[in-house]
């Protein structure tokens, strides 16, 4: 069941089973407060004509909706949102457009636009000779936008500014302001107001209860007015919010004032006007302070879109043209100056200079990149200008991959999100009648007083908050995905963090994983010549063969500092070995098959020497001078620096950790020793590995599976989770369920880690959530009251309410600051 859903979450948007009908959208959503806001305004896309599916992420303040575009429209679905109360932000662009002459040009480039979809409103000015589009950045592109333009028959002359993020950091900053005004002024008026109640003043309570009447309702309308604007809005839906519930307690509290001061039913001593604007600006410093902290959960997605500069500079012959980003084309010759951010993923054509790639690899030293070497957008040329060739550009470079996963994985939603759902779902009714119940029996069953058993149903209806339920999953998942993206870690999607927290085994390819996957000089034994002397005539020779083997002894004499000299009559001998002049002398080398062919006696004191190193799993390569044996080589594919540390790692989290390989069984079990891991599985052909973690999951175990991304996809995609250890920058992005930057196994340990403290962060987020209400509900139900005389007021009650959310929101904040113990051990921390 694993693998089959693991499969139908990768399948490709083209996909002959994808039903080819279908869209799918994501709206940016701004108003949302409270986990039923997210459930009210997926109640509203689900109506008939509407979404055929919705998912409401409160954390990320998102909805990403599937429909037929047969029988709705995104317009009908942002009226969906609407008339839930709720408004949707768009991406809006400027675009300057070339070739216009008359107001028909304006109508026919207007149609061309709003025949894209996602497109919701243009505005052509012929004077300026620009178009204002307002889109769904989801459903189409600015690419799109240039090809329909051009295809009219107008020239696409580049983009005048593109607000999307502006834009909704200009819609966060007003809703922030208008709250913030708010409950200033709410508190401005209540607390003099308090006060007010309790000194001696020369009028009459008759007096003073109207004085207070005028001087509080236009404060309490204006800061009630959102909660009772979003209440009404949704009853108009048939739908019951915190809102409604919120607006029921502020509302008993200023009409049972209003009925005391105008005589109606009720004394002088129902005067609440004071509680009823603290109600409502606590509610609002609540709705600040959790609008604030949920801002900085998506600090890292903003910081990756940071990383790409507005401009490129594009060389054309002798001359620099600075131009948009966006306009900038695959082939394009491209030049950045020291300080400048690289714009596109492309080829270093002139030039050399250090790049820092930290932002993207999280490595914090800076690389040489000189000609024919790779560069990807957005890091950073530190000391020399360079010259490059575009690529890659727009939604194809690697960083626009990162970020696109990234906001993938922070939409989505973990199983263990469905129990805060089921409890959101039943929350507001069970409070509703908890507060009914209670008036009940504290006024006609115990016979208090009216302003108690009212006082108790306020406190209930503002202590009650699923809110903090609702944020606990989506906000530890937006900060926990991005923190790992800042390590270098990309986690594909919510549910890999849940099921990455129970995994036991950890499954390695051997290959380009464990090991460098080159084969590199281990041991070098002279015999009767230095050391030095031996490399150096070995690489002369096989410096003329491109056999893996023969290359190894070259970078070895290269890493010694040797140059390595000529060779005259080069010749190969069948694979056994390859033959030569050097210095005047007749050298050899090869095993030793072909050095006893050629009459070269091998000692016992050699032969010792060979058996040795080929019971440790390494290849012996004999290099014989003059017909006398005058050295041996041991060549092996050597160990990544990190990989025993890691397996040291897995191990202390007590993970099962075992290795699988194509190689012979020896020299897989001199690995799997020297790295202290006891299960190996060699002689496994590519194909195989997948059945092998199949086998592992059988006895029930909950595997990862860690490999190159590349020749393991089949075990990656049949394991629990898949790690693919990426290249720096050289990365598949869709290679797995986690994707590690560095070629570092240490991150893969980290991604475990970070998986196991996001998801220790929800459940105690979800844990003090549950806990919060099971705890003050009663109390402002009043249980124990009649104990210690003591019940909750409505004024503490909802400034409990407004803490709760922003201490689910804090909590999950602290991951920003989490550093995996796998990096700690990297940095010698720990």
């Amino acid at each position: 069941m694993r693998q089959e859903k693991k499969r139908c979450e990768r399948r490709r948007p083209d996909d002959p089973m994808t039903d080819r009908e279908k869209k799918r959208a994501e709206l940016k959503i701004s108003g949302m407060h409270c986990a039923t806001c997210a459930v009210n305004i997926e109640k509203s896309l689900a109506l008939p004509g509407r979404a055929e599916s919705a998912d409401v992420n409160f954390g990320t303040d998102t909805a990403r909706v599937e429909y037929d575009p047969s029988a709705t429209t995104l317009a009908d679905l942002e009226k969906a949102v609407r008339d839930a109360g709720y408004e949707v932000i768009h991406e809006e662009a400027t675009i300057k457009v070339g070739g216009m002459v008359c107001a028909t040009c304006v109508e026919t480039i207007e149609t061309a636009l709003k025949a894209l979809p996602g497109v919701l409103d243009v505005k052509v000015n012929l004077a300026t000779e620009k178009a204002h589009v307002i889109y769904n950045g989801s459903l189409t592109t600015l690419e799109e936008m240039r090809n329909a333009i051009e295809e009219a028959g107008y020239q696409y002359l580049g983009l005048a500014g593109q607000l999307s993020l502006e834009a909704e950091e200009k819609a966060r900053q007003r809703d922030l302001d208008d709250k913030f005004r708010r409950f200033v002024v709410g508190f401005a008026v209540s607390i003099p107001l308090f006060v007010l109640m309790y000194v001696p003043l020369p009028i009459s309570m008759h007096q003073l209860s109207y004085l207070i009447l005028v001087v509080s309702t236009p404060v309490f309308i204006y800061v009630a007015y959102p909660i009772f604007r979003a209440a009404r809005m949704a009853l108009h839906n048939r739908t019951l919010n915190m809102d409604v519930m919120y607006a029921m307690g502020t509302g008993v509290s200023y009409v049972s004032s209003l009925f005391g001061t105008l005589g109606i039913v009720l004394s002088h001593e129902f005067m609440f006007y004071d509680t009823a604007i603290m109600l409502a600006s606590f509610l609002m410093l609540g709705r600040y302070l959790e609008a604030r902290a949920k801002g900085r959960t998506s600090t890292a997605i903003k910081a990756l879109i940071g990383l790409r500069p507005s401009t490129a500079t594009v060389v054309e012959g002798d001359a620099e043209r600075e131009i948009p980003l966006e306009d900038v084309m695959v082939g394009n010759i491209l030049r950045v100056r020291p300080g400048g951010k690289i714009p596109v993923d492309g080829v270093v054509t002139a030039g050399e200079s250090y790049i820092d790639e930290s932002m993207i690899t999280g490595e914090p030293i800076h690389l040489l990149k000189a000609q024919g070497a790779p560069v990807v957008a957005g890091t950073l040329n530190t000391n020399s200008i360079l010259t490059l060739r575009a690529e890659r550009v727009g939604k194809d470079t690697v960083l626009a991959h990162i970020i696109q996963l990234v906001e993938d994985a922070q939409g989505g939603k973990p199983p263990v999100q469905r129990i805060a759902d089921v409890a959101v779902s039943y929350f507001i009714p069970s409070v509703l009648s908890i507060a009914i119940i209670s008036f009940l029996i504290w006024y006609l069953v115990l016979g208090s007083t009216l302003l108690f058993a009212l006082t108790t149903v306020v406190s209930i209806l503002f202590v009650a908050c699923p809110c903090a339920l609702g944020l606990a999953t989506p906000t530890a998942v937006t900060v926990g995905v991005g923190r790992a993206a800042e390590l270098g870690i990309l986690i594909r999607n919510g549910e890999t963090l849940e099921v990455a927290d129970g995994v036991n085994s950890v499954v390695f390819d051997k290959t380009g994983t464990l090991t460098k996957g080159e084969p590199a000089v281990t041991d070098v034994i002279p015999l009767g010549i230095s050391a030095s002397t031996l490399i150096s005539i070995a690489a002369a020779l096989e410096k003329n063969s491109q056999h893996p083997l023969a290359m190894a002894v070259v970078k070895k004499a290269h890493e010694n500092g040797m140059e390595a000299g000529e060779a005259e009559g080069f010749d190969t001998h069948g694979g056994k070995g390859v033959s030569g002049r050097v210095l005047g002398e007749s050298v050899l080398i090869g095993n030793r098959l072909f050095q006893r062919e050629k009459g070269i006696i091998i000692g016992s004191d050699a032969e010792s020497a060979i058996q040795g190193l080929e019971n440790e799993g390494k290849t012996v390569v004999l290099v014989s001078v003059a017909g006398t044996l005058a050295g041996i080589f041991g060549i092996a594919d050597t160990l990544k620096a990190t990989s025993s540390a890691a397996v040291e790692n897995l191990k202390a989290m007590g993970m099962n950790v075992a290795m699988i390989t194509g190689d012979n069984r020896r020299t897989a079990g001199v690995i799997g020793k020297n790295l202290g891991i006891e299960r190996v599985i060699a002689e496994v052909l590519p194909a195989e590995k997948s059945e092998e973690v199949k086998r592992l999951q059988e006895t029930g175990n909950v595997v990862a599976f860690v490999g190159d991304g590349i020749n393991d996809a089949p075990a990656l995609a049949r394991a629990d989770v898949g790690l693919a250890i990426g290249g720096g920058t050289d990365i598949a992005i869709e290679s797995g369920d986690i994707v590690l930057v560095r070629d570092d196994l240490l991150d893969a340990v980290a991604a475990l880690q970070i998986s196991k403290k996001v998801m220790s962060r929800i459940r105690q987020n979800i844990f003090w959530a549950f806990a919060y209400n099971a705890a003050l509900i009663p109390l402002a139900a009043g249980v124990l009251y009649p104990l210690i005389g003591y019940t909750l007021r409505p004024e503490l009650a909802a400034l409990a309410m407004a803490l709760s959310s922003v201490t689910v929101i804090t909590l999950s904040l602290s991951l920003k600051r989490y550093i995996p113990p796998a990096r700690r051990y990297r940095s010698g921390e720990v």
